[in-house]
């Protein structure tokens, strides 16, 4: 591959609009500092923000502007529907407490209630019985308000006062512009879109619903800053009450947030109650945002939607009780994540943190950091009805989008949900930036050896972003920066923790000191290459054997079998194209092959004549191009290094069911507690890496291998019984078909359909020092397998579950929804 120059000039982009602190500046091409020059049209908009140390006075001077709202602070000419008013909350308690949605909830839960009591010989005998049942009726519907009440004045978001509001977005801005130095940067032409839309939206009384990606606790306050600063209304922020913290809790829910439980129950009030705050919100206009994937992602890529609040907003819309709502996908990246090493403890398994106000002030030092910039991209706004109507027609149901309140059946709901739930996660996939921190840390752990040199490292980022751009990606611009500039920032702002310099040799190396940690920064560039990934790692199957180019070369057949099951047990990790396995793969193919990293051979036949012809889809086979074996194989490996971490981690979680193989007879219809059954997983794959079995770490963290029990159970493998209670801990085992068996020593048999799926995943794992002798590894592994399960059986036993087999089957023949969520 002949090398990309290092600081070659980039090509004018859509400018930025940097909008911390009290002017919005334009940045033509992106920022990294301003020009060492007088024009004021660029500059660190930091500066603007003064501080108590350096200037008190106007320190004081900014504090007075904000709080008296002057100009644009005063926050009164916005886009949307009134907010901040005395009265608002009141009224919006009561508008909610109002909604005949509620208010049968409330008689039919009472009327339940009666009809128990009379069972039971609770109400009066006789003449008195149905006045007493009355009477009895109105006060169990009384009770039910004042819970009702008390709930939703908990739950609510309270925009009350102007003045608060202005200094709140004073205090988020201070302590923004500390932690993140460079500012908030979005696109000036997204934002002329979305006030243009919101303009309509406000006309129409409709709401916007931002569906942002949430990568960390600053994503709540982010949208409430540009929002303010643009003049558009705020909108009401969804977050969970994990998040009610002692004087925080007053706070955030004067700023915008609404509480809600992580989890409903069987709570028939509560549901109705959030159902009917979201359907006011949306009959009054009022914006809402939601994060998509529920909670924060751990592992830096996007995780699978979570359709809770988004099945509300479907429910209001899809019954009538709402015409319409607008939805924006937002991507909110950042040079550095503040938390990335309190989630690498998380993905390790140890528990999460109790959030509290003694931990949050304590993150102050952080907040004095240079941590770089933010990025926000917004998504051109579309409707929901729109999109209703779009997928009924595509299921070929002729009715006019009038009729859109007619009645769905179940399924058809749920899979109009899930449809709804992936294009958010597509569109906040098309809109992201890649920052400078993704692309150094996707480079250093996408290369062979202990480090690299700052010209390699220039190189290989400039082939990296223009492959970036290349598969319809953002890379975050910087004005006319040369590389190496871009690369100073961004290895400032990871800082020596994570990447670590050798500065006394011939030439400066850098190298990766936590991997791990690292991992966060690759993740966001995987979803781009997901096809070429999975491709090369399919190849690898026989690249890895060896020998000359004849012997690695691959058959077409062999290479989609492994495609597809590849793209398969992944279809919880990535998103992949709609268009299908077939369609995807060779369009995937094509684009290797013109980039001159394989070779495809074609069949000459009468139809065919030109085996080389670019278009042609009669393949026979694919191998390496000789131009690729002559530069080291480093771009096939780069998609390698990109897939391996999961194909690790899949692999290490289907080994751990080797552990729940019973260890004698009478334990055959054990179960086992989960959490213990994915402690002891974890267990296993750190044995197996500090043994040399396992590459990578971070295939040990608890997310992944938590997508994998889920696959695991999908595809008909395991057995799950959810939990009834906080008492009762769900269970899980292995379904009889894919039990390994034991010879007459006890010995677990390196044979049946587990093993053999094992094997067909292990064949794209990365080979290794210690892995090259099969039947070394399936000893070793299955010896140590059988041990962590026997001593599994002895402490994770859950008694008295009742089997409930034909239900768990059925739901491990489900079928998957769709080639672009199934398969590449």
């Amino acid at each position: 591959m002949s090398p990309v120059k290092a600081d070659s000039p980039r090509q004018p982009s859509a400018p930025d609009l940097d909008i911390l602190g009290d002017q919005v500046t334009i940045h033509p091409g992106g920022y990294v500092e301003p020009p060492q020059t007088d024009d004021a049209s660029e500059r660190n908009i930091v500066e603007n923000m003064a501080r108590f140390r350096e200037s008190p006075l106007d320190f004081l001077r900014e504090i007075s502007l904000h709080v008296s709202g002057t100009g644009w602070r005063a926050y009164d000419n916005f886009i949307g529907q009134p907010i901040y008013y005395p009265g608002f909350t009141e009224g919006m308690k009561a508008a909610v407490m109002s909604t005949p949605m509620l208010q049968e909830r409330m008689q039919e839960l009472a009327e339940r209630r009666i009809l128990v009591e009379d069972a039971q010989g609770l109400l009066a005998d006789g003449s008195v019985k149905a006045t007493r049942r009355m009477e009895r009726k109105d006060e169990i519907v009384k009770s039910l308000q004042e819970v009702a009440l008390r709930l939703t004045d908990g739950m609510i978001c309270k925009f009350e006062s102007k003045r608060f509001i202005r200094g709140a977005y004073y205090l988020c801005t201070q302590l923004l512009t500390r932690a993140y130095h460079q500012g908030i940067h979005v696109s000036s032409e997204e934002v002329l879109r979305l006030r243009s839309v919101a303009e309509t939206a406000a006309k129409n009384k409709q709401s916007i619903i931002f569906l942002p990606r949430h990568l960390s606790h600053i994503d709540y306050v982010i949208i409430q800053c540009i929002c303010y600063r643009l003049c558009l209304a705020l909108p009401t922020v969804v977050a969970g009450d994990n998040l009610k913290i002692p004087v925080l809790e007053i706070f955030l829910q004067n700023a915008g947030a609404m509480y809600i439980r992580r989890s409903f129950g069987d709570d028939a009030l509560y549901t109705t109650l959030v159902q009917s705050y979201m359907d006011v919100l949306l009959q009054h206009g009022y914006n809402i945002e939601c994060f998509i994937e529920g909670g924060r992602s751990r592992t830096g890529k996007l995780l699978s939607p979570k359709f809770g609040i988004l099945s509300f907003i479907l429910d209001s819309v899809l019954n009538g009780r709402v015409e319409d709502c607008i939805l924006c996908p937002v991507s909110i990246q950042y040079d550095k994540v503040i938390e990335t090493e309190s989630y690498i403890s998380e993905l390790l398994g140890q528990p999460k943190p109790k959030e509290n106000l003694k931990d949050f002030l304590s993150a102050s030092s952080v907040l004095s950091l240079r941590l770089g910039r933010v990025d926000v991209r917004f998504h051109e706004p579309w409707s929901l009805r729109s999109f209703i109507a779009e997928q009924r027609g595509r299921v070929g149901d002729p009715r006019p989008s009038s009729a859109l309140s007619d009645p769905l059946s179940s399924e058809s709901r749920v899979r109009l949900l899930r449809t709804l739930g992936f294009k958010v996660l597509s569109d906040i996939n098309t809109v992201s930036v890649v920052m400078p921190t993704a692309l150094i840390g996707t480079v250093l752990l996408t290369l062979r050896g202990r480090g690299v040199g700052k010209s390699e490292l220039i190189r290989r980022v400039d082939w990296l972003s223009v492959r970036v751009r290349a598969k319809g990606g953002r890379v975050a611009h910087f004005a006319g920066a040369p590389t190496s500039t871009i690369i100073e920032r961004g290895l400032e702002v990871l800082g020596s923790e994570l990447v670590g310099t050798i500065d006394n040799l011939p030439e400066t190396t850098y190298y990766a000191v936590d991997r791990f940690q690292l991992s966060f920064y690759r993740n966001m560039t995987i979803h781009l290459f997901i096809s070429e990934a999975l491709v090369c790692a399919a190849m690898y199957t026989k690249v890895k054997q060896g020998g000359g180019p004849k012997n690695q070369r691959i058959s077409f057949d062999e290479l989609f079998d492994q495609v597809g099951f590849l793209s398969s047990i992944f279809r919880g990790e990535f998103i992949y194209p709609t268009a299908g396995l077939l369609p995807n793969l060779h369009r995937t193919l094509r684009g290797l092959e013109s980039d001159g990293i394989i070779t495809l051979t074609r069949p000459v036949s009468d139809n065919n004549p030109n085996p080389a012809k670019p278009d042609a889809h009669d393949i026979s086979s694919v191998e390496l191009s000789p131009l690729e074996r002559r530069d080291g194989r480093e771009n096939f490996d780069f998609y390698n290094f990109l897939i391996w971490p999961f194909v690790e981690s899949t692999w290490l979680g289907a080994v751990s069911l080797i552990c729940l193989t019973p260890p004698s007879l009478d334990r055959s219809n054990s179960w086992l507690d989960v959490r213990k059954t994915q402690e002891t997983a974890q267990l296993l794959g750190k044995t197996l890496y500090h043994q040399g079995d396992l590459s990578y770490f971070e295939a040990v963290n608890k997310e992944t291998l938590k997508n994998a029990f889920q696959l695991f159970e999908e595809e008909g493998m395991i057995l799950v019984r959810k939990s009834s209670s906080r008492t009762s801990p769900s269970a899980v085992r292995l379904t009889p078909d894919w039990t390994p068996n034991r010879d007459d020593d006890g010995i677990i048999a390196p044979e049946g359909k587990l093993w053999d799926f094992i094997e067909k995943i292990a064949k794209s794992r990365r080979e290794g020092k210690n892995r090259r002798d099969g039947a070394t590894v399936s000893t070793r592994v299955l010896k140590l397998a059988d041990l962590v399960g026997r001593q599994l059986f002895e402490t994770a036993v859950v008694e008295g579950v009742e089997e409930q087999v034909e239900d768990q089957k059925r739901r491990g023949r489900r079928k998957k929804e769709g080639d672009g969520r199934s398969r590449l």
